[in-house]
């Protein structure tokens, strides 16, 4: 098939290059003059493990091509994406002005029966909008469809070809026999695809995420209550995570959940339950409790040195919102980051991936590592951040060497009790017992 994606950010990059990778010719359309260069070039614009390698691969069998021309792009291309922001507004709504305004230019050049899918997240009704702004200049048949994407970051790639579930929103039998062939190389082993209306769609996607969201706040409040009732949340989490009902994923506590999904989708969730005069009481207090979750640590290490940071030098460890990518949106590390400046903290950071996106939005306000051991030379204390890999088993000689105080905060319940006892190490994390050996 030929294949339009207009939108060359994380969605519309891997969707483009996961469609190519089963035989398409596609075709992704950006505004972006530079990104667009970049791309036909070969230097790819985001990380996500694995997609390289496709992206290269398709590339040079020129079944994966770049235009900042629309018209050039959906030239005889039998199904268009939308893959385009929707920014939160200020009163966190979805901003549909980029995929309203790309629609309205497609109905004016649109000379063939396309199929147009909304790929990006999307209030319920946006479907409609859109075929109306295509609709007011069209002079051919069309149909718009609602296929809302799954990807994790860091997995993308195998969440693309192999998904759990492909959700398609259509009432038109045409454009379901085009998704149905457009789907069947990635459905091959079963895994279902799910027809239903535009709106249900579109509100499939936001409840998933808002049910995730909710999932990863409640047992960050349970690790809460661990902690004031002298329990521990590892145990409570194996405990219930073997019950099927409730399943194993999501019940890690930490600081807060991130990204460029989670907390615009809750946000937009609840703007439209407002619209339709519901008062959605669940997602109100899901925000207000991740808010304060990620900032959670500050008040211990403030505690820890006798309530004064002014001058005392933190690491961090981690920046990305979550491993396995260099998105920083609405990562709890910027959050910390600020929250230690304004105590009077100097602050030294390091990520693998990372640290270029964050040196863009923050500038010279943090000392750039180039590795975990250069992060915490000299620092009086370690936080972590995000749970990469190679934080797991760090050599706890040698970072015991490099810091002036034996002490870590651990947003993400890296290590083990009894190690980090045995150790010698103050710990603190979520939902345990405080480990406190210098006092």
């Amino acid at each position: 098939m030929k294949i339009a994606v207009v939108g060359t950010g994380y969605v519309g990059l891997v969707t483009g290059t996961c469609f190519a990778e089963t035989g398409n010719t596609v075709t992704c359309i950006d505004i972006d003059a530079s990104k667009v260069e970049s791309l036909s070039k070969g230097k790819m614009t985001i990380y996500e493990p694995g997609l390289d390698v496709l992206f290269e691969r398709n590339r040079k069998e020129n079944r994966l091509l770049f235009t900042t021309n629309l018209a050039e792009g959906i030239k005889d291309a039998e199904v268009i994406f939308l893959a385009l922001p929707t920014p939160p507004g200020e009163d966190g709504s979805a901003d549909l002005k980029y995929i309203l305004g790309v629609a309205n230019e497609l109905g004016k050049i649109l000379d063939h029966y396309a199929v147009i899918i909304d790929k990006s997240t999307v209030p319920v009704g946006t479907s409609e909008k859109v075929h109306a702004a295509v609709a007011a200049n069209a002079k051919v048949d069309f149909d718009v469809v609602s296929n809302p994407e799954f990807l994790r970051e860091g997995v993308a790639v195998d969440d693309f070809m192999k998904p759990d579930r492909v959700v398609i929103g259509t009432n038109s039998e045409r454009a379901k026999v085009i998704m149905e062939k457009l789907y069947a190389p990635l459905v091959r082993q079963g895994n279902p695809v799910i027809f239903m209306d535009e709106r249900s769609a579109e509100m499939t996607k936001y409840a998933a995420n808002a049910f995730l969201a909710m999932k990863i706040t409640f047992m960050n409040e349970i690790a809460n209550l661990c902690e004031k009732a002298g329990a521990d949340v590892d145990n409570v989490r194996r405990g219930i995570g073997t019950d099927s009902r409730i399943g194993k994923r999501f019940l890690f506590p930490g600081i807060g959940y991130g990204g460029s999904c989670f907390p615009k989708d809750v946000q937009a969730l609840g703007k439209t339950a407002t619209e339709y005069g519901y008062d959605f009481k669940i997602l109100k207090s899901v925000m207000l409790v991740n808010d304060k979750q990620k900032t959670k640590l500050i008040p211990r290490v403030k505690e820890y040195f006798g309530g004064e940071l002014k001058g005392k030098t933190i690491a961090l460890w981690g920046l990305a919102f979550k491993p396995h990518t260099d998105d920083i949106r609405e990562a709890p590390a910027l959050y910390n980051i600020k929250a230690l400046r304004r105590a009077g903290a100097k602050v030294v950071v390091f990520d693998p991936e990372a640290t270029a996106n964050v040196r863009k939005e923050i500038g010279k306000k943090v000392k750039y590592a180039k590795s975990p051991y250069e992060a915490v030379e000299g620092a009086d204390a370690l936080m972590i951040m995000t749970e990469w890999p190679e934080f797991r088993t760090p050599d706890f000689e040698k970072l015991s060497a490099a810091l002036n105080n034996k002490v870590i905060f651990d947003g993400r319940n890296l290590y083990d009790l009894t190690e980090m006892r045995t150790l010698g190490y103050d710990y603190y994390s979520i939902g345990r017992e405080d480990i406190v050996v210098s006092k």
